[in-house]
């Protein structure tokens, strides 16, 4: 049904905005204090009405409703001029800059009885709508984790950070497709670019239900990208809204457990069928619809402040690591450990170490100089780690293991330190050492079954288990991992067979280091210079 609608902004989105409009015969009138940019859109709607300010658009008694998409610091005002002068409004996100101006909108658009709606334009995606779809019907199963990206270099802004320009967007997806708040927020940030706007956030929000979820948002980065992925116990879906062609995808991954550990079955992905159709005008025509029905809108201004409270408790953290010029933990010492990390009484760390986002040290642990430990990373307690060690995300080292100097863990990769766990028995007394000598790599999602010894420069691909010894230069791949061949010092593999009756020599073809290999044994003979 046609609408007598006015759409107040002509810039980045608002033009998009006015296309849709004139496309369901609904754009009456466009307005913008730039006369040469409104100039422009009026040679190209000609039947469009053209004010260069708010008050004369609001005289117009054949305006039915307004569309705000102007910078986020003026929505408040505009849109409540708009409620008051008794016209439906349509406040591109967020509804304001804090919650109490956003509560005073909804209680103005109540009084009015007027239809309030907020752009939250993911909520109208095919795609999102039909992920909703299959997390309602249960095909997922129980969800453990939701984490989006939403990156991309610029645009800039100057009057509202990353956090309220692109995180909005996520917040009300994953709150829409749990259908709850969050009862625990937390957020970091990072400025870059100018000292008072912030270009990096990373929020993390625990739901009731158990359900963990990430946003990373970024305009400081090489390529856009903007993925939100469905973690649960029966499927894994991820939306890529880049994707030129196919937007969703489910992985129907298994977990086999083998000699009582889990190892992943990867499947491929599939895509999942939507609706053909562009969000912006699947928004523009649920408006229309509601100030036609007097329906309120799928994201009317309760669902604005909702969004609302969840980035002012974010906006607190990031204006805390803000104030604070140094981070105590980091005060008086020659090593670093991220503001969310944790790091227990008793632990020893040396000179030049990080430890980044939400790891934990436990007690009596000693890490060497010059490591760097990743994210949602956890060691000890009485761990020993050498010096140059790297640990990726996620990774675990318990009691019992010994990672001496350079060595790498992969992302995801596990240690154990028990053979026969039990939640309901006691095994305290049963830790077995785990020794991983110098400069031996453990590849991403690689499992090392405790007891066991890593020779020094050893390489375990990727996936692998881990259950016997592993001599030193030894190539290791597999379930269970095996033998594969023989690497060299500085990662490249070497021309040694497998055989465990044969003496060969071999000569690095990238730094020329040597190598002799007696039955199963290799060790370096001469060191040319590299």
């Amino acid at each position: 049904m046609k609408k007598n609608i006015a759409v107040m902004g002509c810039g980045h989105w608002g033009k998009n905005l006015i296309r849709n409009f004139h496309e369901l015969d609904s754009l009456y009138a466009i307005c913008d204090i730039d006369e040469e940019k409104l100039k422009s859109f009026k040679e190209k709607y000609q039947d469009a009405a053209v004010y260069y300010d708010l008050k004369t658009l609001l005289a117009d008694s054949n305006i039915e409703a307004v569309v705000i998409s102007t910078p986020a610091e003026t929505h408040f005002s505009l849109a409540k001029e708009v409620l008051s002068s008794g016209k439906d409004v349509f406040i591109e996100k967020p509804i304001a800059l804090n919650y109490r101006d956003g509560e005073e909108l909804v209680s103005l658009a109540a009084e009015k009885n007027k239809i309030l709606m907020v752009g939250h334009l993911l909520e109208y995606h095919p795609a999102i709508i039909k992920l909703k779809e299959i997390i309602d019907k249960g095909d997922i199963g129980k969800i453990h984790y939701i984490y989006s990206n939403r990156l991309n270099l610029g645009k800039f802004r100057t009057e509202e950070n990353i956090l309220w320009s692109f995180a909005p967007h996520d917040i009300s997806v994953i709150i829409n497709l749990l259908g709850e708040m969050p009862d625990e927020i937390f957020a970091r940030g990072g400025n870059y670019l100018n000292p008072h706007i912030t270009d990096v956030t990373v929020t993390t929000m625990n739901f009731p239900s158990g359900v963990k979820a990430h946003i990373f948002v970024s305009w400081l980065h090489p390529y856009k990208e903007q993925k939100l992925v469905v973690i649960g116990d029966k499927q894994m879906v991820v939306f890529d809204d880049v994707n030129p062609s196919d937007k969703l995808f489910s992985y129907s991954h298994k977990i086999d457990w083998i000699d009582r550990l889990p190892i992943p079955r990867p499947e491929e992905a599939e895509p999942i069928d939507i609706e053909k159709k562009e969000p912006l005008r699947a928004e523009c025509e649920h408006f229309i619809d509601c100030i036609t029905t007097r329906n309120s809108p799928k994201t009317d201004g309760e669902n604005g402040l909702k969004v609302l409270k969840i980035l002012e408790e974010c906006q607190k953290y990031l204006k805390e690591s803000s104030n604070s010029s140094t981070n105590v933990k980091n005060e008086g010492k020659k090593y670093f450990v991220h503001e969310s990390s944790f790091v227990d009484e008793g632990v020893e760390i040396g000179e030049g170490t990080k430890i980044w986002h939400f790891s934990h040290v436990l007690k009596n642990t000693k890490l060497g100089k010059n490591c760097n430990v990743g994210q949602n990373v956890m060691l000890g307690p009485n761990v020993t780690i050498g010096n140059n060690v790297k640990i990726q995300n996620n990774v675990s080292v318990y009691d019992g293991v010994i990672l001496e100097d350079d060595v790498f863990c992969g992302p995801s990769m596990v240690f154990t330190n028990v053979i026969i766990p039990r939640s309901h028995w006691p095994r305290k007394n049963d830790y077995q050492k785990t020794l991983v000598k110098k400069g031996a790599t453990l590849g991403a999602n690689s499992t090392v079954v405790c007891g066991i010894t890593v020779g020094k420069y050893a390489f375990v691909g990727a996936g692998a288990l881990v259950n016997k010894d592993i001599p030193d230069y030894a190539l290791v791949y597999g379930v269970p991992g095996s033998i594969q061949g023989w690497m060299c010092y500085c990662g490249e593999k070497l021309s040694l067979t497998n055989s465990a009756d044969s003496s060969e020599t071999a000569e690095c073809v990238n730094c020329g280091r040597k190598y002799k290999k007696e039955k199963t044994d290799v060790l370096e003979v001469d060191k040319a210079s590299s």
